[in-house]
């Protein structure tokens, strides 16, 4: 296929396209690559990935653009030659200590294998280009207009991405480096002369860069550890005598350790001399994160937090968090459990389901006719325009008219719905969200749009764990939040519903349901959306009140825990493109939420969350602007 190769023909406008032979082609590439004729290579509706010998590339559309198929080969790229070019072990070993280290330290090492391809391939080049600029105008780059807001390490890469290989930034990058530009190259500038030096070596450029972050003042230099690593080496080399079986076999784990990665450089070099591959984009995984599938995708920003500093900020703490947790919903119980909470949930609601799946229909067809075809008329290539047929027939010199469908942005979008499992949404109240949250989800995946699912509670009743360990250093004054957090994730946005249906169920087990920490929660939804590819991200909070946790409670100021929220709920709404809206179940939400709506009984919940969503995709113009039923604060 020409698009496979990378050359300037391209489908024609409107006319479906055989897209296998591509696929054929591009799984050829990424092998020949990666130098491993194992790797399985699948195209799904789901977060592109490398988990061990499978890789996830995205969908193509029934008719690609020529843009699509340059992205496409970035990613499958970019996996490819990470395999081949990068040692995870000697990324492991060199990376700083410290959040924000370690995030310029990846892009770098990304920065890094992107030159080794650019420099290489001009075919390569283009489509590294390409693959960037699409990041950035997914992650809005070209809106940021603060320091404050523009990420270093994005910047950082792309100011190493410059000096290797004379490529200006992608103009949806923005103001980004030029912001920091100044500042990287006043404390940075000397450093960035041995990098290309060091390009095909990748544990030389990590010390580079190592120093390049101490001289940032980020993290500190890699000098000390080196010093104490060489002690460790020296002493191993003077453990004399072994015996003759102790030196072979440490020969051969050497040989194993450090042979292997050289050949594997050698074997990716080798091969883009010979013959021309496409444009890349590498990821910079942890070694723990390379089965994991979470891992992080080829070509996606790591948005930087808004939380950053934000708790120091309003004056919000946490004694511990030593004891809280993150975890799936089926990690709480058993599979038989779990099925016999949904029967009873399914019984609960029986009554209900009906009416619940009358408003989930209508919610689908509203969203169905959205994305409804519309079309450009009058073009010169596309579709032939029956319609217009009759002008030529009128007057046999009139040109045929071609019509094509344009392109709808409407499935790039994933909604969070974040359920309040506190103690007093017992019984009704947690049923019926239950319920519609499960249909809801299903509505959603059917048109398209990626739904995720949390709660949120506490592990204990009167502080737990955090309590006692207070109380063993001798009751500390003002000690912040003092109760051990549980986030539970019913379904995550990339599982399809099918497999998480029967979660739900575990909101009816006895005993989940405890005190409710509402501004943490917020924060931690908000984070898992913020770090998803999609355009569009919409965050539901559907609680019954106020946060409370009589532990938290007891030794801070009365309104500690709902002062958190309002400031928690102001940044999300002013500074974040997270769409936030709530649902109030007998208490007056629309205090705290600038978009929010109250409703008096449970059974008003699928109707209010049905048309609260088909408000929002209502109005697709802009994301900011307020659906219609919705009332303000104040």
């Amino acid at each position: 296929m020409a698009a496979a190769r990378g050359d300037n023909s391209r489908p024609r406008p409107g006319a479906p396209v055989d897209v296998e032979p591509f696929r054929r082609a591009l799984t050829g590439c990424i092998r020949s690559v990666a130098g491993d004729a194992e790797i399985e290579v699948v195209f799904a509706n789901e977060r592109p990935g490398l988990t061990g010998e499978r890789m996830r590339l995205p969908e193509l559309s029934k008719r690609p653009t020529r843009e699509e198929l340059s992205v496409t080969r970035g990613l499958g790229d970019s996996m490819a030659l990470r395999k081949a070019c990068h040692d995870p072990r000697i990324h492991a070993t060199m990376s700083p200590p410290g959040s924000d280290a370690r995030a310029i330290f990846d892009a770098v090492e990304q920065a890094r294998v992107e030159a080794i391809g650019s420099n290489r391939m001009s075919g390569m080049a283009q489509n590294i280009s390409s693959m960037l600029s699409e990041k950035y105008t997914r992650a809005n780059f070209g809106a940021i207009t603060r320091q404050a807001d523009a990420p270093l390490e994005e910047a950082v890469a792309l100011l190493v991405r410059e000096k290797l290989t004379g490529q200006q930034a992608p103009e949806s990058a923005g103001q980004v480096l030029d912001l920091w530009r100044g500042f990287i190259e006043d404390k940075a500038g000397a450093d960035f002369g041995g990098l290309s030096a060091a390009i095909n070596d990748q544990q030389a450029f990590a010390k580079i860069v190592r120093h390049m972050l101490a001289s940032m003042n980020v993290a500190e230099d890699i000098g000390e550890e080196d010093t104490e690593q060489d002690d460790q080496d020296s002493e191993t080399d003077e453990d004399q005598p072994r015996s003759n079986e102790e030196d072979e076999s440490e020969s051969q784990e050497e040989a194993g350790e450090e042979a292997a990665p050289a050949d594997e450089n050698e074997t990716a070099q080798d091969q883009m001399e010979e013959g021309e591959m496409d444009g890349a984009e590498i990821s910079d995984d942890e070694l723990a994160d390379e089965d994991s599938e979470d891992s992080e995708t080829p070509g996606e920003v790591r948005r930087p937090s808004i939380f950053g500093d934000f708790n120091e900020k309003v004056d919000y703490s946490v004694f511990t968090e030593e004891f809280d947790e993150t975890i799936a919903a089926e990690e709480l119980c058993d599979e038989a459990e779990l099925d016999r909470l949904r029967a009873f949930l399914d019984k609960q609601l029986s009554h209900l389901q009906g009416a619940v799946g009358r408003l989930a229909n209508r919610l689908q067809r509203r969203l169905m006719a959205q994305q409804n075809r519309s079309w450009e008329f009058d073009l010169e290539e596309g579709y032939l325009d029956p319609a217009r047929l009759q002008r030529v027939i009128i007057d046999p010199m009139q040109p045929l008219s071609f019509k094509r469908e344009k392109d709808t942005n409407f499935r790039d979008t994933v909604v969070t719905l974040l359920i309040d499992n506190s103690g007093s949404m017992r019984g009704r109240p947690i049923t019926v969200a239950a319920t519609c949250a499960d249909i809801l989800a299903r509505t959603l995946e059917r048109c398209g749009v990626k739904a995720e699912i949390l709660g949120f509670t506490t592990k204990a009743w009167k502080g737990g764990q955090s309590r006692e360990k207070w109380l063993g250093s001798g009751k500390p004054q003002t000690p912040g939040r003092l109760n051990d957090l549980r986030h539970i994730i019913y379904k995550s946005a990339d599982a399809p519903w099918r497999r998480a249906r029967r979660n739900l169920g575990l909101m009816m087990r006895e005993g989940l349901l405890k005190e409710n920490i509402d501004g943490e929660a917020l924060i931690w939804a908000h984070n898992r959306l913020l770090a998803r590819p999609e355009q569009r991200r919409i965050l539901m909070m559907i609680s019954d009140g106020a946060p409370v946790d009589d532990s938290t409670l007891s030794v801070n100021p009365g309104n500690y825990l709902e002062r958190h929220l309002r400031a928690v709920i102001e940044q999300i709404e002013t500074r974040s493109p997270v769409e936030l809206l709530a649902i109030g179940i007998g208490h007056d939400v629309t205090r705290y939420y600038r978009r929010a709506v109250t409703i008096v009984d449970a059974d008003e919940l699928a109707g209010a969350m049905t048309e609260q969503l088909a408000g929002l995709f209502a109005d697709e113009t802009t994301s900011r602007r307020r659906p219609a039923g919705l009332r303000r604060a104040g």
